[in-house]
């Protein structure tokens, strides 16, 4: 057996009353498709039945095994205040430093609200294929463009949303041209779906100030009805579309009106599978959202798949997947990591900075490293994962300085290394050393690998040992010994470092794990 190793390198508050009387005029944006009731959805007939006894029949597709690494656009009108996450949420929740901000830079939210930073989110200077060719360079082999987050927003010609990129902001298919891109550089293209959690993750745009000179005045999310928008940029739609569901104030939604949501968000998601057909399909959201709708949603994706190719390559993914589930989608964990090798292919999602893009970092100069994402995908290729790697784009469409660099050295960290990467597979187990792993979401801030932590990757009949931290030479690697039990079926034959164009000085003896 060939073993190849190599060292990762550390390296006026209300809105305006219309005095006159406005001609009316035809309306300015196409109405939305009716959606019909709830109860009513239509999945492409095949094999696969929306129940998980059905959906063990699922295998994922090799070249997503076969790509480890892919990068994500999470890229959307939050984006164009340049202030970080959750924008659309922050600036409707009083005294919080977003809100603080977009007072100060915009008027209070009951006069200029998340639709209207929409409307200023114009992506003036986006390049798709520009930024492509970077992506793919960096070692990208499948690329992930956001098609609607938590602000309801689709980023593309949306049948049943009219507030879409198409008719407002940049106006322009995001989504068609993101894949249009990705095609182009000979990519997988996926997209990620953001929009189950709206209905209450943005009840704050639903709300009031509690104090200060402007206390009980409703935000726009609230006050605001299609007749309102009568002689300003957006008349002719209708805000009750873009904004959550009404509900009394700190009250719950109404099930007719949650059943409703739903509803919408069903077809709004069957529509962006059958108008684009993506490769991969990403849920923020627990298992599948809204049970049985979720999983009618995952029966269509498969069998119109199987319709449409003749095969089923795809790729579902979602979030705390137990046992049961595992098999029938790939499981996603956030800003997280695993603490064991994985039976069924995986994936870390993560970003080198915040989801949404934030001026502030990148003059803080506050990204992540290139060594650190080498270390995080080493160790989750050594576990049967991928990594999906989010890369923030300003709201122009562009990406800074600090970021370019970054995918430089990545690049330039994948032309060697990522034959240790790309098409392989686990070994017996995934790796050796002394930093603790913990499991599940959110955990990649606690990792601090060293030098003697080491993640094995294989493919063929060579052998790779990834050093996670700065080491100079003699490596040592326990799990290579030479005792009877040792886990190596055949005696290693040649040791190389990659990179190193030169031959390795080595010997092995009765270590062992």
């Amino acid at each position: 057996m060939n073993v190849r190793f190599l060292l990762l390198a550390l390296a006026s508050i209300l809105p305006p009353v219309v005095a006159a009387e406005i001609a009316a005029r035809p309306e300015l944006y196409p109405a939305p498709a009716p959606i019909p009731p709830p109860g009513t959805r239509e999945i492409a007939p095949g094999p696969f039945q929306p129940n998980w006894e059905s959906f063990q029949q699922y295998r994922c597709p090799d070249w997503f095994r076969d790509a480890k690494f892919g990068i994500w656009a999470h890229w959307g009108p939050q984006c164009e205040p340049e202030q970080g996450d959750w924008y659309a949420r922050h600036m409707y929740e009083e005294g919080s430093e977003i809100y603080r901000y977009h007072v100060a830079h915009y008027g209070h939210p009951s006069k200029f609200g998340f639709k209207d930073i929409l409307h200023e989110w114009r992506a003036a200077n986006w390049n798709p294929d520009e930024l492509m060719t970077r992506f793919k360079n960096a070692g990208a082999k499948f690329f992930v463009g956001m098609a609607v987050h938590h602000d309801n927003v689709d980023l593309y010609d949306s049948k049943f949303q009219p507030w879409n990129s198409v008719n407002v902001g940049p106006k322009t298919d995001i989504v068609a041209r993101w894949k249009a891109a990705a095609r182009k550089a000979g990519l997988h293209f996926g997209v990620s779906n953001h929009a189950a959690a709206t209905m209450n993750w943005w009840a704050s745009s639903l709300g009031a100030d509690k104090t200060g000179p402007l206390a009980g005045i409703p935000y726009d999310g609230r006050q605001l009805t299609k007749a309102d928008g009568k002689g300003t940029w957006w008349e002719g739609l209708d805000p009750r579309d873009l904004y959550p569901p009404l509900r009394p104030v700190d009250g719950k939604v109404s099930e007719p009106d949650r059943e409703q949501f739903i509803q919408r968000w069903f077809v709004r998601a069957r529509d962006l599978m059958d108008k684009y057909q993506p490769d991969y399909f990403y849920h923020d959201w627990s298992n599948v959202p809204y049970g049985q709708v979720g999983l009618d949603l995952m029966a269509h994706y498969y069998n119109s798949t199987l319709a449409q190719r003749g095969r089923m390559d795809v790729v579902m993914t979602a979030k705390n997947l137990n046992a049961r589930q595992r098999p029938a989608m790939v499981n996603d964990v956030e800003r997280g990591a695993s603490d064991q090798l994985e039976e069924f292919p995986w994936e870390t999602g993560t970003c080198i900075g915040d989801w949404h893009y934030s001026r502030a970092r990148f003059e803080k100069h506050g990204y992540k490293t290139v060594s650190q994402i080498t270390q995080i995908l080493a160790d989750v290729v050594s576990k049967n994962g991928t990594l999906l790697l989010s890369v923030p784009i300003k709201g122009d469409g562009t990406i800074d300085s600090d970021e370019v660099a970054f995918l430089d050295g990545l690049g330039a960290w994948m032309a060697v290394n990522g034959e240790a990467i790309f098409g392989t597979r686990p070994w017996k187990i995934f790796g050796e050393g002394p930093t603790h792993i913990k499991a599940g979401d959110m955990g990649e801030k606690d990792l601090r690998f060293t030098a003697d932590d080491i993640r094995f990757t294989t493919k063929g009949g060579t052998l790779y040992a990834i050093v996670l931290g700065r080491s100079s030479l003699p490596v040592t690697i326990k799990a290579l010994g030479s005792r009877p039990d040792r886990l190596l079926e055949k005696p290693i034959v040649s040791v190389e470092q990659l990179g190193a164009g030169a031959s390795v000085r080595w010997s092995q003896s009765e270590a062992f794990l």
